[in-house]
Parts: C-alpha cells; structure tokens; sequence
C-alpha cells in the first residue's frame, strides 16, 4: 500500500528518465536539462518539446501568490480544455511523479505508452475528476514503487519521507492552443494564455521567469523539458 509521504525524486534527467521508461515510456522521448531561459539558449534544446518541468522553492510569495490567483480565477474565471489532464496531488513529496504523470498523460496522441502501471492508470482515470484521479493514484502501486525504487538513485543524500522537502514540481504542456500550469497542489489548472506546440518551450520559459521574478533572491529554481531525441 502507498504511504502518506515519500521520497521525493531528484531533479535528475537521467534518474527521471529511468522513471519513465520504467512506466513505459519510449526512449525516443526524454527529459533533457534546460539551462538557461534565454530565447537562444532555448534554440538549443531537441523539438519538439512537449512539456516543460519546473522544480521551484516553496516560498511565502509562492503561497501568497498562489491564493491571489485562485480567488482572481474564481471571480473571473477561465477557459479549461475538455481534453485536458489533470490530477490533485495527495502523497507528500510525489510532486515529481505527478508532474511526470502530467506530461505524458496531456501527450498520449504523440507518445507510444507500452503496457504497464501507467498505462492502466491514464485508461482508469481519465473519466474521473481531478481530486479522484489523485486518489486513484494514491492506490496505483505500480507507478509508487515505481518512485520509491528511483528515488533512492541520484546525486545527493536520499532524504527519509518524514524530511521537510521546501521545493516542488510542477509542469507545463500545450493543450487545444492554450498553455496550462499543472501543479497538483493548486485547485485547478491555470490557463497562461495562447501557446502552440511550437512555441511551449519559450512560453513555458516566459512563465518560468514570472516564477523566478517573485523571489529574486532565491536560486534554487531547474528547469527540465520533456523532447524528442533523434
């Protein structure tokens, strides 16, 4: 059975993507460090790029900003695609999971899912709502061993899942021309505006600095896309 809390995964391409491969992800597709957020530094980065992941200290501004924009989206409200996925985050520490989940789920159409845990977890949840889906997940043994496993692998110390963690993942993706913030510890996804395949990267990027911007003394921020390899 899956616990309240685990160990969380290290912002690591090369941990993540065993990960994924282990949950039935072709090699084609990877996840690949994003090193700088300059427009031609971004040119450098394999396309097409179909999500990008960015791992960010939790900070007052982020939970302050974090409420504004939930009451601001509440009383103007947003557009929602109908196709896209999206999943509340109940285990501590798995915010790396589900922002993995999150990028593959929304790219389904492009990625070649093989049999296995993830794969039977997408075609269970996906007529379910957000806070279900999170509870499904919750019970996916598969994909949660899946994490335990590659969490122990990485550079740094392997934390205890009682340790406080203070960062979090969230992801990026384009669905239906538009570009959505999935954070599984937010009440719902947040529609950034227009975006197209082509341009997720440098729109994502552009979000990403917002992100950087609220906390200009921090500089604990990675930022991680999820591309084709040739």
């Amino acid at each position: 059975m899956a616990t309240d809390a685990l160990v969380p995964l290290e912002s690591n391409p090369e941990v993540m993507n065993k990960f994924l491969q282990k949950l039935g992800v072709p090699p084609d597709w990877s996840i690949v460090d994003v090193m700088s957020l300059d427009p031609e530094m971004l040119s450098w980065i394999p396309q097409p790029v179909i999500s990008v992941i960015l791992l960010f200290p939790i900070s007052a501004s982020y939970e302050e900003h974090k409420k504004k924009e939930e009451v601001e989206v509440l009383s103007k409200g947003q557009k929602i695609s109908s196709n896209i996925f999206y999943m509340k985050q109940y285990l501590s520490n798995a915010c790396g999971t589900v922002a993995l989940v999150h990028s593959v789920a929304n790219n389904c159409d492009k990625i070649q899912l093989s049999e296995g845990p993830l794969k039977k977890f997408l075609e269970e949840a996906r007529p379910l709502d957000a806070s279900t889906r999170g509870t499904l997940f919750t019970k996916t043994e598969g994909i949660i061993n899946a994490h335990k496993e590659l969490a122990q692998e990485g550079q740094t110390n392997t934390p205890s899942p009682e340790d406080l963690i203070n960062h979090h993942f969230i992801v990026f993706v384009h669905k239906d021309g538009a570009l959505y913030e999935l954070d599984g510890n937010k009440a719902f996804p947040i529609n950034h505006g227009p975006t197209t395949p082509e341009s997720l990267l440098e729109d994502a990027a552009k979000v990403c600095k917002e992100f950087m911007g609220r906390d200009p003394n921090e500089v604990r921020f990675t930022v991680m896309a999820l591309a084709a390899l040739d």
